[in-house]
Order: C-alpha cells, then structure tokens, then sequence
C-alpha cells in the first residue's frame, strides 16, 4: 500500500484549534495553499508539545543570531480561525519541526498514527513550508487553545469535568474543590 503524501509549500494558512465542549474537544492542525487544504487530528498534548517545540526552536535561531522573529510577521487573527471541512485526513502520530536556512522557512512534517498490526511504510505523511510569522502564531495559537479546557484541580492536577469532579485526593469527602 502507497501512503499518502501532501506537500504545502508554501503553506498560506496554518492554525490549529478545538472542536467540541472541553472534556470532549478534537483538536485539529490545519492548513492550506493555493488549491488545497488540509485537517489533521491531534492530542491536546500534542497540540502543547508542537507549541514548546516551536518555541525552543524559534529561541535557539534567535540565540545563534540566525533569525529574530517579530510579531509584525505573524498572519491577521482571521487567518487563525479553522475552516470548513473540518474532518480529519488523518490522525497525527509523529511530528518534526526544522528550520531551513536557504528558504528562510520552517519545516513542519507530520506523520500518520498507524495501529501496530499495520506496516510501518504505509503511513500517511504531510509537510508544510511556514513563514517564521506563521508558526509563531501557531505556537501562541496552540498554548492559547490548550488552555481554553478545563480546569485543574488543585488536589489531584486531574481535569475537573463540567458536572461532577471526584477527587481521589478528598478521602471520599464530597466536599466540592474550589478553584478560588
């Protein structure tokens, strides 16, 4: 079987966001050039890890005095917003995240989540050409979606879902956790 291969170079749009209430949201990658676009799913600490993972190589450029970055290069707010269709071509399962220096771009590759008892080679793969602009948007974008879920409590660091939070930390005391 031939995995699928999608090349966004450039890439004029990248965002990331959720769908859903949070407990129950998708979080999608998405991006698209001149004629096609393109949802991928992600974990919630997926969407955190490429935000890190974007920001220690944006320091590490400006550390080594290769590309400062400014906000003035980063796309309008409406180009942030996901878009129609939002169903996923695939679920993300690597990623990897270069800069080259001769394009003056970064490189994001994702690759497919396989179930074990499929081949390894046939994995869905897509690489996306960005602006330094772009993909700090990205990050800041990432961390901002991430952290529009729910609270934590402050017992257990577990999610307190919207109806009811049991706190294994509360000795079975029913007492509610306040976030205050």
């Amino acid at each position: 079987m031939v995995a699928e291969f999608y090349e966004f170079n450039p890439t004029l749009r990248i965002t990331v966001g959720a769908i859903g209430q949070p407990g129950q949201r998708v979080f999608l990658l998405q991006a698209s050039d001149a004629v096609k676009m393109i949802s991928l799913r992600l974990e919630k600490e997926q969407v955190y890890a490429l935000a890190r993972g974007i920001d220690e190589l944006l320091k590490e450029l400006e550390q080594r005095e290769v590309r400062p970055t400014s906000s003035a290069e980063e796309p309008p707010e409406a180009d942030l917003a996901l878009r129609e269709p939002a169903e996923s071509a695939f679920v993300v399962g690597q990623m990897g995240l270069a800069f080259d220096q001769s394009s003056d771009m970064m490189v994001l590759i994702v690759q497919e989540a396989l179930p074990e008892e499929q081949k390894e080679g046939s994995a869905a793969l897509a690489r996306f050409w960005v602006s330094l602009g772009q993909i700090r948007a990205l990050s800041r974008l990432a961390k901002d979606v991430v952290a529009k879920g729910r609270p934590i409590c402050p017992l257990c660091q577990q999610p307190i879902d919207p109806d009811d939070h049991f706190c294994p930390r509360g000795n079975g005391h029913g007492k509610k956790v306040s976030l205050s």
